[in-house]
């Protein structure tokens, strides 16, 4: 394959040792600014913790680098795609509920292991074939729909911040130009967050109370807490609820390392090949969730930086991921972060959100998925209606017993199962793909 099929290469381009070290430190840390936004912006939702978070999102990146042969220049910060399952397990982000949603994040990990290995034995193409966008386009609709009522609610706090930080976004995101268009959810934040700021509806004690240095890990909100008095039953409900996340995030991953490998010219998806970018991103979400922290994914905004800059050396990346490690140690930076006020993180969650199920739909649209034949239309029809309809009913699961276990599963949960299950045994499987082609699925969380 030439490299013109993945991106053009006749600009010119640059590496760390023509720059020199004072240009390659200010593009690490643009890189590690180009994801701190969205980043951070997940553990605020949830509840989990932002030096956590940063911390994770650093040591992932490097884990990532090390598992691809440190070939592809990719940043590993917060997935959005996981909100849903943090939600349905720790509605309102309470902390004693945290755990059990990083322990089904941590199954899911597992998850991108088995299917690295299928991957490595038998194709790719082989593997994809029973997860075609007309599963996973459906599902990642239903995450982003599901997530829609606690945006509102946020925005319902003050609607005047939440719609300053919605018009920024679109503003920067639409009109924008170099870095503007690729941080919009960093300028959203900020800009919101001034106004309330300035307007006295923020409460900035915290900030003052918060330490410069300290430890970026709480050991009661890891999985290793709950060793010896886990409940066996919520354990298993949120493995069950989870999981089946991975299958959108799966196709995202892929569709991102196709994006980098059409930015960069050269096809990482064959070399060093799929098996190992989702094992490295598999692995950094099972290290990450195991200790409080969100599950990782690629990054679409550093992607648009290596567009920008045309600085397409690895070790940039691995130099903003230590400097996510060296902030994660500054709590007072965590606090400043935590403070923000809920119209602000409203508004921000609901572009994202409406920009999660535009993804689906556009996975579904550009991959030309056939309406007209029956298979395709029951799966998606019964995708979105149990994944939505059971997470609205007066239950918002659907529970049963196995023994002395009672396991709950969710809208999302039941929806992917059933969609893979249909998808499987009905006839009609005609979905192709391709290595070859650039961006084959057309997924990105990221606005």
């Amino acid at each position: 394959m030439s490299t013109k099929e993945f991106g053009s290469t006749e600009k010119a381009v640059f590496d760390a040792k023509t720059l020199g070290t004072p240009k390659v430190i200010v593009l690490g840390l643009q890189h590690m600014f180009a994801m701190f936004g969205a980043t951070v912006l997940v553990p605020v939702i949830t509840g989990l913790d932002v030096s956590t978070t940063l911390l994770f999102a650093g040591i992932g990146t490097l884990l990532f680098h090390f598992l691809s042969k440190g070939m592809v220049p990719a940043f590993l910060g917060s997935s959005f795609a996981f909100l849903a399952g943090y939600a349905a397990i720790a509605p309102g982000g309470e902390k004693e509920l945290l755990p059990y949603a990083c322990f089904g994040v941590a199954c899911s990990a597992l998850l991108y292991v088995i299917l690295s290995a299928l991957f490595k034995a038998f194709g790719t193409s082989k593997v994809m074939k029973y997860f075609p966008p007309i599963v996973t386009g459906p599902i990642i609709i239903a995450i982003g729909l599901n997530l829609s009522t606690s945006a509102i609610s946020n925005c319902s706090s003050d609607w005047w911040v939440a719609l300053l930080a919605i018009v920024i976004i679109i503003v920067c995101n639409i009109w924008g130009k170099g870095m503007i268009k690729i941080i919009p959810i960093v300028l959203g934040v900020v800009g919101s967050y001034l106004a309330a700021a300035i307007a006295g509806d923020v409460d900035f004690s915290p900030v003052k109370e918060a330490a410069w240095i300290g430890l970026p890990i709480q050991w009661d909100r890891t999985v290793f807490s709950l060793f010896g008095k886990a409940d066996t039953s919520l354990l298993i409900t949120a493995a069950i609820t989870i999981t089946p996340i991975a299958l959108a995030t799966m196709v995202e991953h892929i569709g991102d390392i196709s994006a980098i490998s059409s930015t960069v010219g050269k096809n990482y998806i064959k070399e060093p090949g799929l098996h190992r970018t989702l094992l490295g991103d598999g692995l950094a979400t099972l290290v990450a969730s195991l200790f409080g922290a969100p599950a990782n994914t690629t990054y679409g905004e550093n992607t648009g930086v290596l567009t920008l800059t045309r600085v397409y050396d690895p070790f940039v990346i691995r130099l903003a991921a230590i400097f996510a490690i060296v902030f994660s140690f500054c709590p007072k930076l965590s606090a400043i972060i935590s403070c923000m006020p809920a119209a602000t993180m409203g508004g921000v969650s609901l572009v994202l959100y409406g920009m999660i199920s535009a993804v689906g739909v556009r996975n579904v649209v550009e991959n030309k998925v056939d309406f007209s034949k029956s298979r395709n239309t029951i799966i998606g029809a019964l995708i979105l209606v149990l994944s939505i309809g059971i997470n609205y009913s007066e239950a918002g699961a659907i529970t049963f017993g196995v023994g002395s276990i009672t396991i709950s599963l969710s809208g999302l949960a039941v929806g992917s199962l059933v969609g893979i299950i249909l998808n499987a045994i009905l006839p009609g499987k005609d979905y192709d793909y391709r290595e070859e082609k650039a961006e084959p699925t057309g997924v990105s969380f990221e606005v």
